[in-house]
């Protein structure tokens, strides 16, 4: 797998960022170690994630696209119903994923973590059990486990709590900036007339949802609610987290009371609050982040997981274009990505408000746009919803830029400057 004289690259997380970077690093002719804090991959009963047009482009790049076609949730329909209403709202969403972008999949992180990571597997060193605890200015790095090692770059591709960016750049709290939200996602036993449909309840200041995907056996719920300040819990607290939940939900509905009834049983839980990365550089010396470890514009709403695809991408071939001369890559990968960035937290703030309403009349809203679009021909309904959605028109409008293997980048190695 490696060259000699190759640079060494230590990646942080194997989730999405991670394994993406590592399969263009290989690509480009860089020796690849990924590590990861979980033993095996994450089966967290993550929640469905959206990849657009770029982040499709690049998986087809890899050669991945069959799969994650394959893996698809395969959610056509949505059924909205508002409190108050007795009428659900009824929607179908193939033809609002096809207004909002010419090419998109919804797949579960889950399993778009186990494709990525399979199509890099015999080409990168994978470290499972095990983080990273110091990392020198000279490369050295230390672990929680495993013996001392020099790399010539490290990436933080550790997510939203990143270990990486806590070590190099200091407390979370000095960059993470909380939008007013939180969300839950818990997993259910599988529901069988769920089938190809997503199932919406909105009020002011709540939505709930639950959805299944086509080859799994069980379906998630995922709460979303609005909060004016910071709820004082710990991200690892799920007893807390938990209790939370009920507050905000509880009596919403029957169906939704029954969502809640399986916090206690479920397999499978995740909560957080949703915040924004906001840093004015993400790389110091010979360490730099990627994805939500860097720039997350916020879980559940602000199209993050493209982000991070499209992010790994354009810094393995920014590496590469400089021939392993970080100095160079890292001012290049951040100007390349700032506008995608600043694009995304817009996008965010704008999703967050359009999902979570603040008032009875925004949920009454939501229903009736979603009611609207799917109600309209393909070309009225894309206009319309380009018009509303900020996230569609960025992501339909994000050029990446390509970046072909160089001999530069193959034989390339890091210097000490």
């Amino acid at each position: 797998m490696s060259k000699k004289g190759s640079a060494r690259i230590l990646v942080s997380g194997a989730s999405v960022a991670g394994p993406v970077l590592a399969y263009w690093l290989t690509r480009h002719g860089f020796e690849v170690t990924v590590v990861e804090r979980a033993p095996a991959l994450r089966k967290t009963g993550g929640h469905a994630v959206d990849l657009f047009r770029p982040a499709m482009d690049i998986s087809e790049k890899m050669g991945v696209l069959a799969r994650l076609e394959e893996r698809a949730t395969g959610t056509e329909r949505m059924t909205v119903h508002r409190e108050g209403a007795r009428r659900p709202a009824r929607a179908d969403l193939t033809k609002i994923f096809g207004a909002a972008s010419g090419r998109h999949v919804e797949i579960m992180r889950d399993d778009l973590s186990e494709i990525y990571h399979d199509a890099t597997r015999d080409d990168v060193e994978y470290v499972f059990g095990d983080s990273i605890t110091a990392i020198s200015p000279d490369g050295e790095v230390r672990f929680e486990n495993a013996a001392p090692r020099r790399f010539d770059l490290v990436v933080g591709a550790d997510g939203l709590h990143s270990n990486v960016r806590r070590l190099v750049f200091g407390e979370e709290s000095r960059f993470s900036a909380f939008i007013g939200a939180y969300f839950g996602v818990l997993t259910l036993p599988a529901v069988p007339a769920l089938d190809g449909e997503l199932i919406m309840h909105v009020g002011a200041g709540r939505t709930a949802g639950m959805y299944g995907a086509r080859h799994l056996g069980e379906a998630r719920a995922l709460f979303l609610f609005r909060s004016e300040r910071e709820l004082g819990h710990h991200h690892q607290d799920v007893p807390r987290q938990k209790e939370l939940l009920r507050g905000a939900f509880g009596g919403m509905h029957p169906e939704v009371d029954r969502w809640l009834d399986e916090l206690d049983r479920t397999p499978a839980f995740y909560f957080d609050s949703i915040s924004q990365l906001r840093m004015d550089t993400w790389s110091r010396g010979r360490v730099t982040l990627v994805g939500d470890a860097g720039y997350s514009p916020g879980p559940a709403v602000g199209g993050s997981t493209s982000l991070a695809v499209v992010g790994a991408y354009v810094l393995a071939g920014e590496l590469a274009r400089a021939g392993g001369d970080h100095e160079r890559a890292f001012p290049a990968y951040e100007r390349a990505m700032a506008g995608h960035v600043r694009g995304s937290r817009a996008a965010a703030l704008s999703a967050a408000r359009t999902l979570i309403p603040t008032s009875r009349l925004g949920a009454w809203g939501l229903a009736q746009g979603a009611r609207l679009v799917s109600a309209l021909p393909a070309g009225p309904g894309r206009a319309l919803l380009r018009l509303a959605a900020k996230s569609a028109r960025l992501y339909n409008s994000m050029i990446v830029e390509d970046y072909p293997p160089s001999p530069a980048a193959s034989g390339g190695r890091v210097g000490a400057r």
